[in-house]
């Protein structure tokens, strides 16, 4: 009995070591198996949704199936241009389209992006000026009178500008008149700029007349574009090639009161032979657009 009872012991422990045994290897079966389909999976490239698509052929039997156009698609560039509501950087402004046609600079910029650097650069950083004022002459009995002219008359579109100007005194000691060209050297639109200048002048005082050709330079200081703030210092050597001559130098600033009036002080130095005279003005500019 005891020894039957040992073998039914020894039968039932082999069995249950087989048991795991077998479970084990299920366990390993099935792990090799996963990592192979894995490697598999990464071999075999992925086919798109359209390629497969693409691949079916078309039914015939369908009544509106047909072959795909071929016709080329127009531009966008000729899309806009025929219909400007269509334009998808008009849409992004979120603006009424006839503002659009109303509006130059809008159309210009949705054509072609202009080259704002360069424009800024040679788009003038001041403005030409008609002016009218009061001066005074310290140095002739302290006579007061006015004075009047044109300043940066542009030619074209050119670096080239005409200038003009007068003033007289009220007791009619003093006097002076003249024209001038001025050619300035750097782009426009510079904050600071030099000019030849090259013209006629003509001056009078109670001591001397001088009239004749006149010749200097120009600086200019835009401290504000577009008219609003800037000085200039001038000099000029008048009645080159004649008798007598005359040294005129002359310093003037002028601010912006609005877009297009300003107020403008001069103070000029002319000396010829020995005998200097001065003048102080206020002036009224007014600049056309």
């Amino acid at each position: 009995m005891l020894i039957k009872d040992r073998g039914w012991l020894l039968v039932r422990g082999r069995s249950h070591y087989l048991q795991n045994y077998l479970q084990k290897l299920g366990l390993l079966a099935l792990g090799t198996s996963l990592l192979y389909i894995g490697l598999i999976s990464k071999r075999i490239p992925a086919v798109s949704a359209p390629l497969l698509l693409a691949q079916i052929p078309p039914d015939s039997s369908r009544p509106d199936s047909s072959p795909p156009d071929s016709s080329p698609l127009p531009s966008p560039q000729a899309s806009a241009e025929a219909n400007p509501e269509s334009n998808p950087d008009a849409l992004d402004l979120d603006l009424d389209p006839e503002v659009i046609e109303d509006s130059p600079v809008l159309q210009r910029w949705l054509r072609e992006v202009p080259n704002v650097l360069e424009e800024i650069r040679n788009d003038p950083s001041f403005r030409t000026r008609v002016r009218f004022g009061f001066s005074q002459f310290p140095s002739t009995d302290d006579a007061s009178g006015f004075n009047l002219g044109v300043e940066d008359i542009f030619v074209g579109k050119t670096s080239l500008t005409v200038s003009g100007d007068y003033y007289a005194s009220g007791n009619g000691d003093r006097s002076s008149g003249g024209a001038e060209l001025r050619y300035y050297l750097l782009p426009l639109g510079n904050y600071v700029n030099f000019a030849p200048v090259l013209g006629y002048r003509q001056l009078e005082t109670d001591s001397y007349s001088i009239n004749g050709l006149q010749v200097g330079g120009r600086l200019m200081v835009v401290l504000s574009r577009g008219g609003a703030a800037d000085f200039s210092l001038t000099y000029k050597q008048v009645g080159i090639g004649s008798d007598e001559s005359a040294g005129v130098a002359a310093f003037s600033v002028g601010y912006a009161l609005t877009r297009n009036i300003r107020l403008s002080a001069d103070l000029e130095r002319q000396d010829a032979d020995g005998d200097g005279d001065n003048r102080v003005g206020i002036v009224l500019e007014w600049m056309p657009n």
